[in-house]
């Protein structure tokens, strides 16, 4: 199975570029998953007959959202974290309630479930970290951990942090910025700890690997990136992941494509 996941940063606007359709038949993913779509299911222009197509956009037009395109038809779908945990970790702040923007969507196939996921930005001010640390992090992962009890889980998207120092280009002046503050990277280390593995870490360390560059300074050609795009997955699959990749020279959006090849 290869999955294959993507922050678009607006599909339409990909598309519109004549980049998402060739990406489609150059790949092929099995699985493919999207972050920040930034439209509705009715307002996407492409046809792709050999896919099912599954959204989950925000009430807010133009806004996050997520969706998951797959070549077989899912056992079942989900949309948002349930209920019960989003009541428990309480996912509302002075931005907006999180669980009504689109940002997770959940299918499960026969022997996994497949989930893409857009974590909130903890924004320049930082205004969204208690969100983030207290709330989010830790109901998205009692999820994860939810749907592992049923069969092993693969979960994609852009998770808006960088790990480790080795994740972005420039650490040193990024410390306690957004996406490297001690809050953000300690949700990745509740994940590896909850038994989740970041499936590009199994083949290749070090630095230089960056899945995000902004616009400025012509950061993308220099390769001044951050890597906050993952594909993390239960432990019970690790000697199925036969590779993991970042595309970083397939273009159309801030982001690159990262995938996975899994035996199952």
């Amino acid at each position: 199975m290869k999955i294959m996941s993507w922050n678009v940063n607006g599909i339409r606007a990909v598309h519109k570029k004549g980049l998402f359709v060739p990406f489609i038949n150059k790949y092929q993913p099995d699985v493919l998953c999207l972050q920040e779509t930034k439209a509705f299911q009715s307002q996407h222009e492409v046809d792709l007959p050999d896919y099912q197509e599954y959204w989950n956009s925000a009430t807010r037009p133009g806004y996050s959202g997520t969706a998951i395109f797959s070549k077989t038809k899912p056992l079942s779908l989900a949309l948002d974290i349930p209920a019960s945990i989003a009541k428990k970790y309480k996912l509302l702040d002075n931005h907006g309630n999180s669980n009504t923007e689109g940002r997770v969507i959940a299918a499960e196939f026969k022997k996994c479930y497949v989930v893409s996921v857009y974590t909130p930005n903890s924004k320049d001010d930082l205004s969204r970290i208690p969100l983030r640390h207290k709330q989010w992090d830790p109901a998205f992962l009692a999820y994860m951990k939810e749907l592992e009890k049923k069969k092993p889980v693969i979960f994609c998207g852009d998770l808006n942090v960088a790990h480790t120092p080795d994740d972005l280009a420039n650490p040193k002046p990024n410390v306690g910025k957004k996406g490297f503050t001690v809050e953000e990277r300690s949700g990745i280390d509740n994940i590896i700890s909850a038994g989740f593995i970041d499936t590009f870490r199994i083949f290749t360390q070090g630095n230089g690997h960056y899945t995000w560059w902004t616009h400025f300074a012509n950061a993308r050609a220099r390769n001044v990136g951050w890597r906050i795009d993952y594909i993390f997955a239960s432990k019970e699959l690790k000697s199925k992941i036969k590779k993991a990749l970042i595309h970083a020279d397939v273009f159309g959006s801030d982001h690159c494509p990262v995938e996975v090849e899994i035996a199952i």
